[in-house]
Order: structure tokens, then sequence, then C-alpha cells
């Protein structure tokens, strides 16, 4: 019996590493698919925001007004990617954040949809 739980911790442990490992993959990841978008747009601000059980959203706002989002599995890897990306992060997508967004022509069409002859929304 002994060895037997001695191979279940061994077992485990590896488990642990792998996500461990895992866990920093995408967390690097992701910092560096938005350093590259801060690069792109002249720096990047961003806010997370929690998705419940899928995760969490990066919303990235350039300099330029700009704007995209990636989503993390989980809200602390989402935080750490910012965080390592080394730009500015909103606790909330408030008024002054948002006004930094430009949206063009085919986002108010979007958002509009048919009432302005615009692509619908499904």
């Amino acid at each position: 019996m002994a060895d037997t739980q001695q191979v279940d911790t061994e077992q485990a442990g590896a488990r642990r590493g792998w996500a461990e490992r895992w866990d920093a993959y995408e967390v690097n990841r992701a910092a560096g698919r938005i350093a590259s978008f801060a690069k792109a747009h002249g720096g990047a601000e961003a806010q997370v925001a929690y998705l419940g059980e899928r995760g969490a959203r990066i919303v990235l706002v350039g300099e330029d007004g700009a704007w995209g989002d990636l989503v993390a599995r989980t809200p602390e890897r989402a935080r750490k990617a910012v965080e390592r990306s080394g730009i500015t992060v909103h606790e909330e997508f408030d008024g002054e954040f948002a006004a930094k967004v430009a949206t063009g022509r085919y986002e108010w069409s979007r958002m509009a949809g048919l009432q302005l002859g615009g692509p619908s929304n499904t």
C-alpha cells in the first residue's frame, strides 16, 4: 500500500508541475500579444473583465484609439499577463477610458444593425 501512495504522490506532483508550466506559458503568451498590440498602437491601456467560468477578458485600447481583446482562462492569468506587459490597467471600463476608443463606420453600422442598413447582429 505504501508503494501505491508514493506513486500517487509522484503523479500528483508531476501534474501540478505541468499545470504550473502551462499557467506560465499562457501568461507569457498573452503578455507578448499585449505588448505587441501596445507597440503597434503607440502604447495601450487595459481593463480585465471577469467572464465567469470562461475566464477573463482583457480589453485593450491603444493610444491611437484602436481596440482589441484577449481571453484568458482565469482572471489571475489575465491580471498577471497585463502586469507582465507593463501597461496601465483600469479597474473599470469607465467613461474616460471608453472615450479613448475610436469607432468607425463599421462599428456604428454593426451596433445599429439593420436599422442603418448595416450587417445584422445575428
